[in-house]
């Protein structure tokens, strides 16, 4: 990705959520922003996933770390009231969230994670996430007449659809690194095409 985003002057990564284009941006030293759709998506998941073990302290980890089960529900509806609305400021209230778990005993290899170190990791990875996922409402702010981002992927992911279907490369990872470079160039080239009924690949094999 280094060679593309030099080539185009990125100053901001919009991705999904894998954890790879977030060491790739931290390393490039470009502000990043996940997709709020797939954590959205996400998040609701495993709250319907959760709540039902949550309310009966279904192993009673719950109990075990001192949080009520009335509590830790009302974490969960909280969280996903919080994944919606995505305000910055709401970063101090997940983080006291993720706090109410650390008492949850940690794992040790072999063990299965209980109840309260699943909400203890759920809510520590939303905190972490948290800047990432409301990225694009400060760059909206700051860009206001210029660039705008919606805080989704959908445009990349548009553009794939439109172009050549190489997104499975670029989560896997090329085994040449010159590739990437190779592939995104042969992406600008055909898209030039959009709107002209499409590139003539015939012209490579010659």
């Amino acid at each position: 990705m280094e060679p593309i985003a030099s080539s185009v002057g990125a100053q901001i990564l919009v991705s999904d959520d894998a954890d790879g284009f977030k060491t790739v941006a931290d390393e490039l030293g470009l502000a990043h922003q996940g997709c709020k759709s797939h954590v959205k998506r996400h998040t609701e998941d495993l709250i319907e996933q959760l709540r039902p073990q949550v309310a009966q302290d279904a192993d009673g980890s719950l109990n075990a770390c001192g949080v009520a089960p009335a509590q830790a529900e009302a974490d969960l509806l909280r969280l996903g009231e919080l994944i919606v609305s995505r305000k910055p400021q709401e970063a101090t209230e997940v983080e006291q969230m993720h706090r109410r778990y650390l008492r949850a005993a940690s794992l040790h290899k072999g063990e299965q994670a209980s109840l309260a170190y699943r909400l203890r990791l759920v809510f520590l990875d939303r905190w972490n996430l948290w800047n990432r996922l409301t990225r694009y409402r400060k760059w909206n702010q700051s860009h206001w007449d210029t660039q705008r981002l919606d805080g989704t992927n959908n445009a990349c992911e548009r553009a794939i659809g439109w172009w050549i279907k190489e997104r499975y490369r670029s989560m896997r990872g090329y085994k040449v690194p010159a590739n990437a470079l190779r592939v995104s160039r042969l992406l600008a080239w055909c898209g030039n095409f959009l709107n002209t009924g499409g590139a003539d690949l015939a012209t490579l094999l010659r």
